[in-house]
């Protein structure tokens, strides 16, 4: 779009959303720190500004990403030609009553789990270390240890593409294994209700801290990354093991391609060293995954998202693949 385009949606969205930016740099709003301008971000702080803006898109007919804490996302070097929708902190809100929890899509997930632990509700233990907000964890179904969000989600308020308002139950949005069919609709998810069952206060609050210890222990805290770059399913550990030891025992803990590195400290992280582009990491990823092939006849599959310019999103492995088809 031209810089007068720009300005004019700008002008446009102004009155309907909380911040509207131009040409705002996605490495601000990524754990990797990585990818280029998008030439709209907008901040919502209600669910009525999320429909507002969904309108505005459709009117306009212009690509859509929408993000929470971007941790699980990979954008490309040359940004977004279009608008990201960022869910955050001004739809954070988090209410408990009982055992129900009514949050935000924006709530962060580790004081999500905190209040949670407060207030005597188990289930969250699992969530209290992932730094990332509740939408962007119901969209992935995530979680750690074997466990995933869906299991305590009862109710799911998203806004549609066509800017239309729906409340999915659990059954609805199909919870699997880092799977959920909120991902195929591209739609927001503003709200989300919870169901936890009452626990001993003292009894989650130590498994939290055994969790955080483990976390301190074992994977990189000082430099970007996105997390768990490879899926890691019970089948795969039943075959050939977790990604990071079958990664670490092909010899590739330390592999670097230009400012992007696998992790000395975990090899199902990689880290940015500073000025990483894209295109590192999925050269690593590409060089990775090649690897393991010959070595094991295995195909690692990744669980972060790469975010396309033209705001296609898919997992990372299928464009490494077309990128550096010869690993």
């Amino acid at each position: 779009m031209s810089a007068g385009m720009l300005r004019n949606f700008q002008e446009l969205l102004a009155d309907k959303v909380a911040r509207v930016a131009i040409n705002e740099p996605l490495g601000h709003h990524n754990s990797w720190q990585i990818g280029g301008p998008a030439d709209l971000l907008v901040e919502p702080e209600n669910q009525t500004q999320v429909v507002e803006v969904m309108r505005f898109i459709q009117d306009q007919q212009l690509p859509l990403v929408v993000i929470g804490q971007g941790t699980n996302l990979l954008f490309d070097d040359a940004g977004v030609r279009g608008v990201v929708i960022k869910i955050g902190a001004r739809m954070g809100s988090i209410d408990i009553a009982d055992t129900r929890i009514v949050a935000g899509g924006g709530a962060w997930v580790p004081q999500l789990a905190r209040l949670a632990m407060r207030a005597g509700l188990s289930g969250l233990e699992h969530c209290i270390g992932i730094p990332g907000t509740l939408g962007g964890l119901v969209m992935m179904n995530g979680g750690s240890h074997r466990h995933g969000i869906g299991e305590h989600v009862v109710r799911v308020t998203i806004v549609d593409l066509d800017a239309t308002i729906h409340q999915l139950s659990a059954a609805e949005c199909r919870f699997d294994y880092r799977y959920s069919a909120l991902q195929e609709r591209g739609a927001v998810v503003v709200e989300v209700e919870l169901e936890c069952p009452a626990g001993h206060r003292a009894e989650i609050r130590r498994e939290m801290l055994r969790d955080l210890r483990e976390r301190r222990r074992k994977f990189p805290r000082k430099q970007p990354n996105c997390g768990s770059v490879f899926l890691s399913t019970s089948a795969m550990h039943a075959s050939v093991g977790p990604p990071g030891k079958i990664i670490e025992e092909a010899g590739l803990k330390g592999l670097r391609c230009g400012r992007a590195e696998v992790s000395q400290q975990h090899a199902n992280f990689i880290v940015n060293r500073g000025g990483a582009t894209s295109a590192d990491v999925l050269q690593v990823i590409s060089r990775i995954r090649s690897a393991v092939r010959q070595q094991l006849d295995f195909d690692l599959r990744c669980e972060v998202r790469y975010v396309s310019p033209t705001g296609k999103i898919c997992p990372v492995d299928q464009v490494a693949d077309r990128m550096f088809p010869a690993g």
